[in-house]
C-alpha cells in the first residue's frame, strides 16, 4: 500500500503541474477546463494519498507486532467434576 501512496503522489504530483500549465491536456474530456477543477482534483488525490500512506504505515506495523509477538499459548481445559450415578 505503501509504494501504491507513493505512486499517487507522484502521478498527483504531474497532474497538477500539467494542469496549471495546460488544463486541456488532464482535462481533454470536457469543453471548458479551469484550473479551479484541477485544484479541487488534486486535493482530492492528496486526501487519497496519506489515507493510502497512513493505512500501509499501520497495516505494517501490525504485521511487525503480530510477528514479533510470543506465540499464545491454548491452556487445556480445568477438569470439572463428573457426576457419578449412585445406585439405591
Amino acid at each position: 500500500m505503501i509504494t501504491a501512496a507513493f505512486d499517487l503522489a507522484l502521478w498527483t504530483v504531474l497532474f497538477f503541474i500539467v494542469g496549471m500549465i495546460k488544463p486541456k491536456w488532464p482535462l481533454f474530456f470536457l469543453k471548458k477546463p479551469d484550473r479551479f477543477l484541477i485544484v479541487v482534483i488534486t486535493t482530492v488525490l492528496v486526501m487519497v494519498t496519506f489515507t493510502l500512506w497512513g493505512e500501509g504505515n499501520r497495516r505494517e506495523k501490525a504485521e511487525l507486532e503480530a510477528k514479533n509477538a510470543p506465540p499464545k499459548t491454548i491452556a487445556p481445559p480445568a477438569a470439572a467434576p463428573v457426576p457419578v450415578p449412585q445406585n439405591k
